[in-house]
């Protein structure tokens, strides 16, 4: 019984000894390769939470100065925020407020700059389109009413057509482009939910024209 128990464990052994020597090689680089992806998969999770964490204390740093009107701190940090975290949230937020202190400041070209970086880096569509709105808005104000109504021209999400076709008004309006500035504000009129104050500055502007709102039928 003994016997035949010794002969059934070396078949076993052999099995596997030949079982190993076959797929020996693979198993050992499967499993490397899988700790491996484990260690870089840790290894990124770890540097994403620290980028995370820098950014968010970078853009904080933005915001104070911004608060205390100290624009060559807001630009700075901004400029090694973009440099060093461009992917980050933080850093479309941190170019969208640098580009309206700038603007407010009458600093076009900064404000233009901060504005274009968001344009060209942040991968959220809310983001690009909010700077597009301001960058053409600052293009307004130093009269380049082409670039401006090339950024209104761009692809913006649905929320943002009342808004787009308001401000392609505006453009439109400074051209002495009357009829078309009209038609732009009245899209923008019928986009607006009748409950925003916004709404009635677009009304305004319609009065302003000559051109009013038209009445609807049994209002």
């Amino acid at each position: 019984m003994a016997r035949h128990f010794d002969l059934e464990e070396q078949e076993q052994i052999a099995q596997f000894k030949h079982f190993w020597g076959t797929w020996g090689n693979l198993i050992t680089w499967s499993v490397i390769v899988i700790m491996g992806a484990l260690a870089a998969w840790n290894g990124y999770r770890y540097w994403q939470a620290r980028q995370a964490q820098q950014s968010v204390a970078m853009l904080d740093a933005v915001q104070v100065a911004a608060q205390a009107k100290d624009l060559e701190r807001v630009q700075q940090i901004f400029g090694d925020l973009s440099k060093d975290y461009p992917r980050t949230v933080q850093a479309g937020v941190a170019g969208l407020l640098a580009g309206q202190e700038f603007a407010n400041a009458g600093r076009w070209k900064e404000s233009q700059a901060a504005l274009r970086w968001v344009i060209d880096n942040s991968s959220d569509d809310g983001y690009t389109s909010l700077a597009r709105l301001r960058l053409a808005g600052v293009l307004i104000q130093e009269k380049s009413y082409d670039d401006a109504l090339a950024q209104l021209s761009a692809s913006f999400p649905p929320e943002f057509a009342a808004v787009v076709a308001d401000r392609k008004g505006d453009v439109l309006d400074l051209q002495g482009k009357k009829q078309d500035a009209i038609a732009e504000y009245r899209r923008a009129y019928d986009g607006l939910n009748e409950q925003l104050a916004y709404r009635q500055v677009v009304q305004a502007k319609l009065d302003a024209l000559g051109a009013g709102v038209p009445v609807k039928e049994g209002a």
